[in-house]
């Protein structure tokens, strides 16, 4: 049976690429960490690290493995959580999963909102994770739903899922733009234009995805900047380095910087859904679907 503690120490090794440093962090001295470090890779027949005197790195082994362990402790913190709160003698609290959009489009906070005014003691936990991560969360009852941007298999056997929103890509683009004065954008207006690409650290091809939706729509983006999330590329917009597609939802007040044109001709949007188990253990998640689902599209 592998050790929690073990697994926080190699973590801990891996970022810091330094045995003195990790130690310091953990508050622990280096010949202990080294010896759990070495005690780990003899349980497991693995080397993990390729050692060095000026460094440690991981081995190709390694960094799979330090993914797997990363998600191992992520799972034992929920659980523990959960075990505090049955201890507690809390309903077992909420434990959700997300997506930025689901924030984004206030989905999530109109639930929460709703939530905290039926069942105001309730303690919810919200985790940051990709659709992947949620949907083990949700088989290993670790999440209690899981808002993604795709939904499980139709014939997955443990998980149900629903669609929240689908909600459409504009364009925006700076006031002063010369193709703000157009009420119609056509592809062909498009085409070369400097462009502000908006990153999904989720999604490793983001760039090769963005750019296909573009080119099946008829035109080729000249991508200038990349940017880590939707309101980075408004700002950038707004100080005229480029134009955008941005989801509707993100637009209220864009600002008098910022011109916002509809594309009728290019058909993609940002989807957002609802996952859990087919079984609920509690009373309270199946309440709280109630409010996610009631809640979507009214953002």
């Amino acid at each position: 049976m592998l050790d929690l503690r073990q697994l926080t120490y190699f973590v801990a090794v891996a970022e810091a690429e330094h045995v003195g440093r990790a130690a310091e962090a953990l508050h622990i001295s280096q010949s202990p960490l080294s010896r759990q470090i070495a005690q780990l890779e003899q349980k497991l027949g693995l080397t993990l690290f390729e050692r060095s005197q000026q460094r440690i790195r991981l081995t190709a082994d390694g960094r799979v493995f330090l993914s797997e362990a990363r998600a191992l402790l992520r799972h034992a913190e929920r659980l523990e959580n959960l075990g505090r709160r049955l201890g507690r003698g809390e309903e077992g609290g909420l434990c959700i999963g997300y997506v930025p959009h689901a924030l984004h489009t206030g989905i999530l906070p109109g639930a929460l909102r709703a939530l905290q005014q039926r069942s105001p003691g309730i303690h919810v936990a919200l985790y940051p994770l990709s659709p992947a991560e949620q949907f083990e969360g949700l088989r290993q009852r670790s999440l209690d739903i899981a808002l993604v941007h795709e939904p499980p298999a139709d014939d997955d056997a443990d998980l149900c899922s629903a669609l929240l929103l689908e909600d459409p890509l504009m364009l925006a683009l700076p006031h002063g733009h010369p193709l703000a004065a157009r009420e119609v954008i056509t592809a062909a207006d498009l085409d070369g234009q400097p462009w502000i690409a908006v990153a999904d650290s989720q999604h490793p091809a983001w760039r090769d995805v963005f750019i296909a939706a573009c080119a099946a729509s008829g035109f080729t983006p000249d991508v200038r900047l990349d940017a880590a999330e939707p309101q980075t590329a408004l700002g950038l917009v707004a100080s005229g380095l480029g134009l955008a597609l941005i989801q509707k939802s993100m637009l209220r007040g864009a600002g008098e910087n910022i011109t916002v044109r509809e594309l009728p001709w290019h058909e993609a949007s940002v989807r957002l859904w609802a996952a859990w188990h087919r079984t609920d253990l509690r009373p309270v998640v199946p309440s709280f679907r109630e409010l996610v689902l009631g809640g979507a599209g009214t953002g």
